[in-house]
């Protein structure tokens, strides 16, 4: 399969074309058109909740269970560290950081790239963690980025209406290690890659779109009781549309 690299201020990708087989044996087509980035956060500088890509979709805490933003190093910048796993019982601590919606972040059904920089430790798995999501699965439309289960797999999501289109990985990322996971939807496929290789797809809708009034949410889906809070370090959350 060939690889092309990209380097972006803060991001390096490794971008893959030609087919991969997912583990039914569909054979999944994995374009790599330029990227055309409408947010992205480095977690870096005096403002590290800034867009750096200059189009405003600052991010804000939105915490519970007096949760705080931490920071903490990362080669040579800052990734966010999200509250750990608690006890069931106690007022756990319950992070999310969020951005406006504007209509630049819903992709319609245009090609859409989206992805984070993880390091999950295998203690801090759970039935489900929210890296990255803009909409909800039972109200009208979504695209999602996950790390399921205790076994810690990345997964990625896409809906309209009725039904889940789910792209789950084969590898988990439970290691305690750095990882990078992108979202690719391209015509109808939909794949998930991990540090630049695609390790599962599924085929979605040709005009499957998602559009939707509700915020960029990073790290969980809200600050309240089963949120479905992220527990590990994270950087470098981008989305690319077009």
């Amino acid at each position: 399969m060939p690889l092309r690299r990209l380097v972006v201020p803060g991001l390096l990708l490794v971008l893959l074309t030609g087919t991969f087989a997912t583990p039914t044996g569909r054979a999944v087509w994995v374009p790599a058109p330029p990227l055309r980035f409408v947010a992205r956060y480095t977690f870096d500088g005096t403002a590290p909740m800034a867009d750096a890509t200059g189009h405003g979709h600052t991010l804000s805490p939105v915490a519970g269970g007096n949760a705080t933003v931490a920071r903490t190093p990362h080669g040579a910048g800052q990734a966010v560290q999200f509250p750990p796993r608690c006890k069931r019982g106690r007022p756990c601590p319950r992070l999310v950081l969020r951005a406006g919606s504007t209509p630049s972040l819903n992709p319609g059904s245009r090609p859409l790239r989206y992805g984070a920089s993880v390091r999950l430790a295998p203690n801090l798995t759970s039935k489900g963690q929210n890296v990255l999501q803009k909409g909800y699965s039972t109200e009208g439309s979504q695209y999602k980025l996950q790390i399921d289960g205790r076994s810690g797999h990345p997964s990625c999501a896409l809906v309209a209406g009725p039904g889940i289109h789910l792209a789950l990985a084969r590898i988990s990322v439970a290691d305690d290690r750095w990882h990078s996971l992108e979202c690719r939807r391209a015509g109808t496929g939909l794949t998930v890659l991990i540090d630049g290789v695609a390790q599962g797809g599924t085929t979605v809708p040709a005009g499957l779109s998602v559009a939707n009034g509700r915020p960029l949410s990073v790290g969980g889906k809200s600050a309240y009781g089963d949120n479905d809070q992220y527990h590990g370090q994270l950087d470098d959350v981008w989305i690319a549309v077009g």
